[in-house]
């Protein structure tokens, strides 16, 4: 749910497992195969698992960070890990890049420029995004949401930014 000034998007567990099936109907709609799904760590972790295992394709992961300062909520500079994880050696052939959003767009733009000059194995690169904000600079190949103004999006465990060990303890009384 949009608030009413535009600055905040709440999404619900349901909502959220809903837009990504939206995706993966989008991708499965265009007919394109590939072989590997990239996802972004973190926020393409979610959308990169559950579409690993709808279209029953390896999950490969690289860790990226630029949300660090305010409580993980402004933008800094972007690390880009050096290394791909991934279950078959090097990622190669046709891959599906995985993000929860492209944002201001800086990191998927890095992403698939680094992707594009230093992974030769990779003979086609398509991008999927939940959602994809105005200011972007970047536009996935696949997108669920266009979002109009810049809300800060509330995703459903974002609670975990916050929660500790000593919570936990305390609300399961052990």
């Amino acid at each position: 749910m949009l608030t009413e000034d535009g600055k905040h998007l709440y999404v619900s567990s349901v909502e959220y497992h809903d837009l990504i099936e939206k995706l993966a109907i989008q991708v499965h709609q265009s007919g394109w195969q590939f072989d590997t799904i990239l996802c972004l760590a973190r926020g393409g972790m979610r959308p990169g698992d559950i579409l690993s295992r709808i279209f029953e394709k390896p999950l490969a992961i690289m860790s990226t960070s630029s949300y660090r300062a305010n409580a993980g909520t402004t933008q800094g500079h972007l690390d880009i890990a050096k290394y791909i994880t991934t279950p078959q050696g090097e990622i190669a052939g046709r891959v599906l890049l995985v993000d929860d959003l492209a944002d201001s767009g800086h990191t998927l733009e890095a992403v698939v420029r680094m992707l594009r000059d230093h992974y030769s194995p990779i003979t086609e690169l398509r991008t999927a995004v939940i959602w994809t904000k105005a200011r972007s600079t970047f536009q996935a190949d696949y997108s669920v949401e266009f979002l109009p103004t810049d809300p800060w999006i509330h995703q459903p465990f974002e609670g975990y930014d916050k929660m500790r060990p000593s919570e936990l303890l305390a609300k399961w009384k052990v």
